[in-house]
């Protein structure tokens, strides 16, 4: 793909999202970003669908109001066991949701990054943070591809349902691993594709900005890893996702083609037992 291209991509995201930001501010529909989003003015139907996506009422019940907007594809927190203490960066971050539950399992001694490119989004999630009166989050205005975020900061990076738009997956991988400590892990919910789509469902800007289109491979996710420099690298796909997907794009039949999968892999260098000192 081309830079053009690349940025033609990336722009219609960040349109599509602030345009789910603002609709979520007014509880209205959310456009065209609305196949894989949740946003309504009914409580009862975003904790519908989050439980749908692994998470529990508990878990709900736990972040400001307006910070969970049904925006992902899973639970990455399921496959983090975060730590008290721990740094973590989550890759589109959005209202929050993800940030402000992870900032309760590393309490006040660790500490959460948001990274989102939508300064709607970003708004949103600083409101939420200062509504939950959270002192151990903050967000950031960047891209995943170049992240606003020191070498060797993060013991985890997680990201739910955000990769797949990146038009340039590979550099995401790069600079991961470029953030993360020695020993750190990435811990994803992201869709995947489990064989080739056609190129009219590749090139649809709705299935895009709605998280199918752009779905990689998993034999290629792989391969970016491991080139990034990744090791114990490992894609879980979740079968039974295909009937919430489907509902992503009635009629359209891309869960023939796309999954929701667990995304794991380890910056190599980290000590253990004996060996840490």
């Amino acid at each position: 793909m081309s830079v053009s291209k690349h940025d033609e991509v990336r722009q219609h995201v960040r349109k599509s999202y602030a345009e789910v930001a603002e609709a979520s501010n007014g509880g209205s529909c959310c456009g065209e970003a609305s196949s894989c989003c949740g946003v309504s003015d009914d409580a009862a139907i975003n904790t519908l669908i989050s439980t749908r996506l692994g998470y529990s009422e508990h878990d709900l019940g736990k972040v400001p109001e307006g910070a969970d907007m049904g925006l992902g594809c899973g639970n990455p927190r399921a496959i983090a066991s975060m730590k008290a203490g721990e740094v973590v960066v989550d890759l589109g971050s959005g209202g929050g949701f993800d940030a402000f539950l992870s900032a309760h399992e590393v309490g006040e001694s660790g500490h959460v990054i948001g990274i989102d490119m939508t300064p709607a989004m970003l708004s949103k999630a600083r409101t939420n943070a200062e509504k939950g009166q959270f002192t151990n989050v903050e967000f950031r205005l960047g891209e995943i591809e170049h992240i606003p975020v020191a070498d060797n900061t993060a013991d985890i990076i997680i990201s739910n349902c955000v990769i797949n738009l990146s038009p340039h997956k590979e550099q995401v991988f790069t600079d991961a691993f470029r953030v993360l400590k020695p020993g750190g892990r990435l811990a994803i919910s992201d869709v995947v594709a489990t064989a080739e789509m056609p190129e009219e469902m590749k090139n649809d800007p709705y299935l895009h900005a709605g998280c199918m289109a752009g779905a990689s491979m998993i034999d290629d996710l792989l391969a970016m890893m491991r080139d990034a420099g990744f090791e114990h690298v490992r894609i879980t796909p979740k079968d039974e996702s295909r009937d919430f997907i489907r509902d992503w794009a009635p009629g359209r039949g891309v869960e023939a083609y796309v999954v929701s999968a667990y995304i794991e892999a380890v910056k190599p260098g980290g000590c253990s037992g004996s060996s840490c000192c």
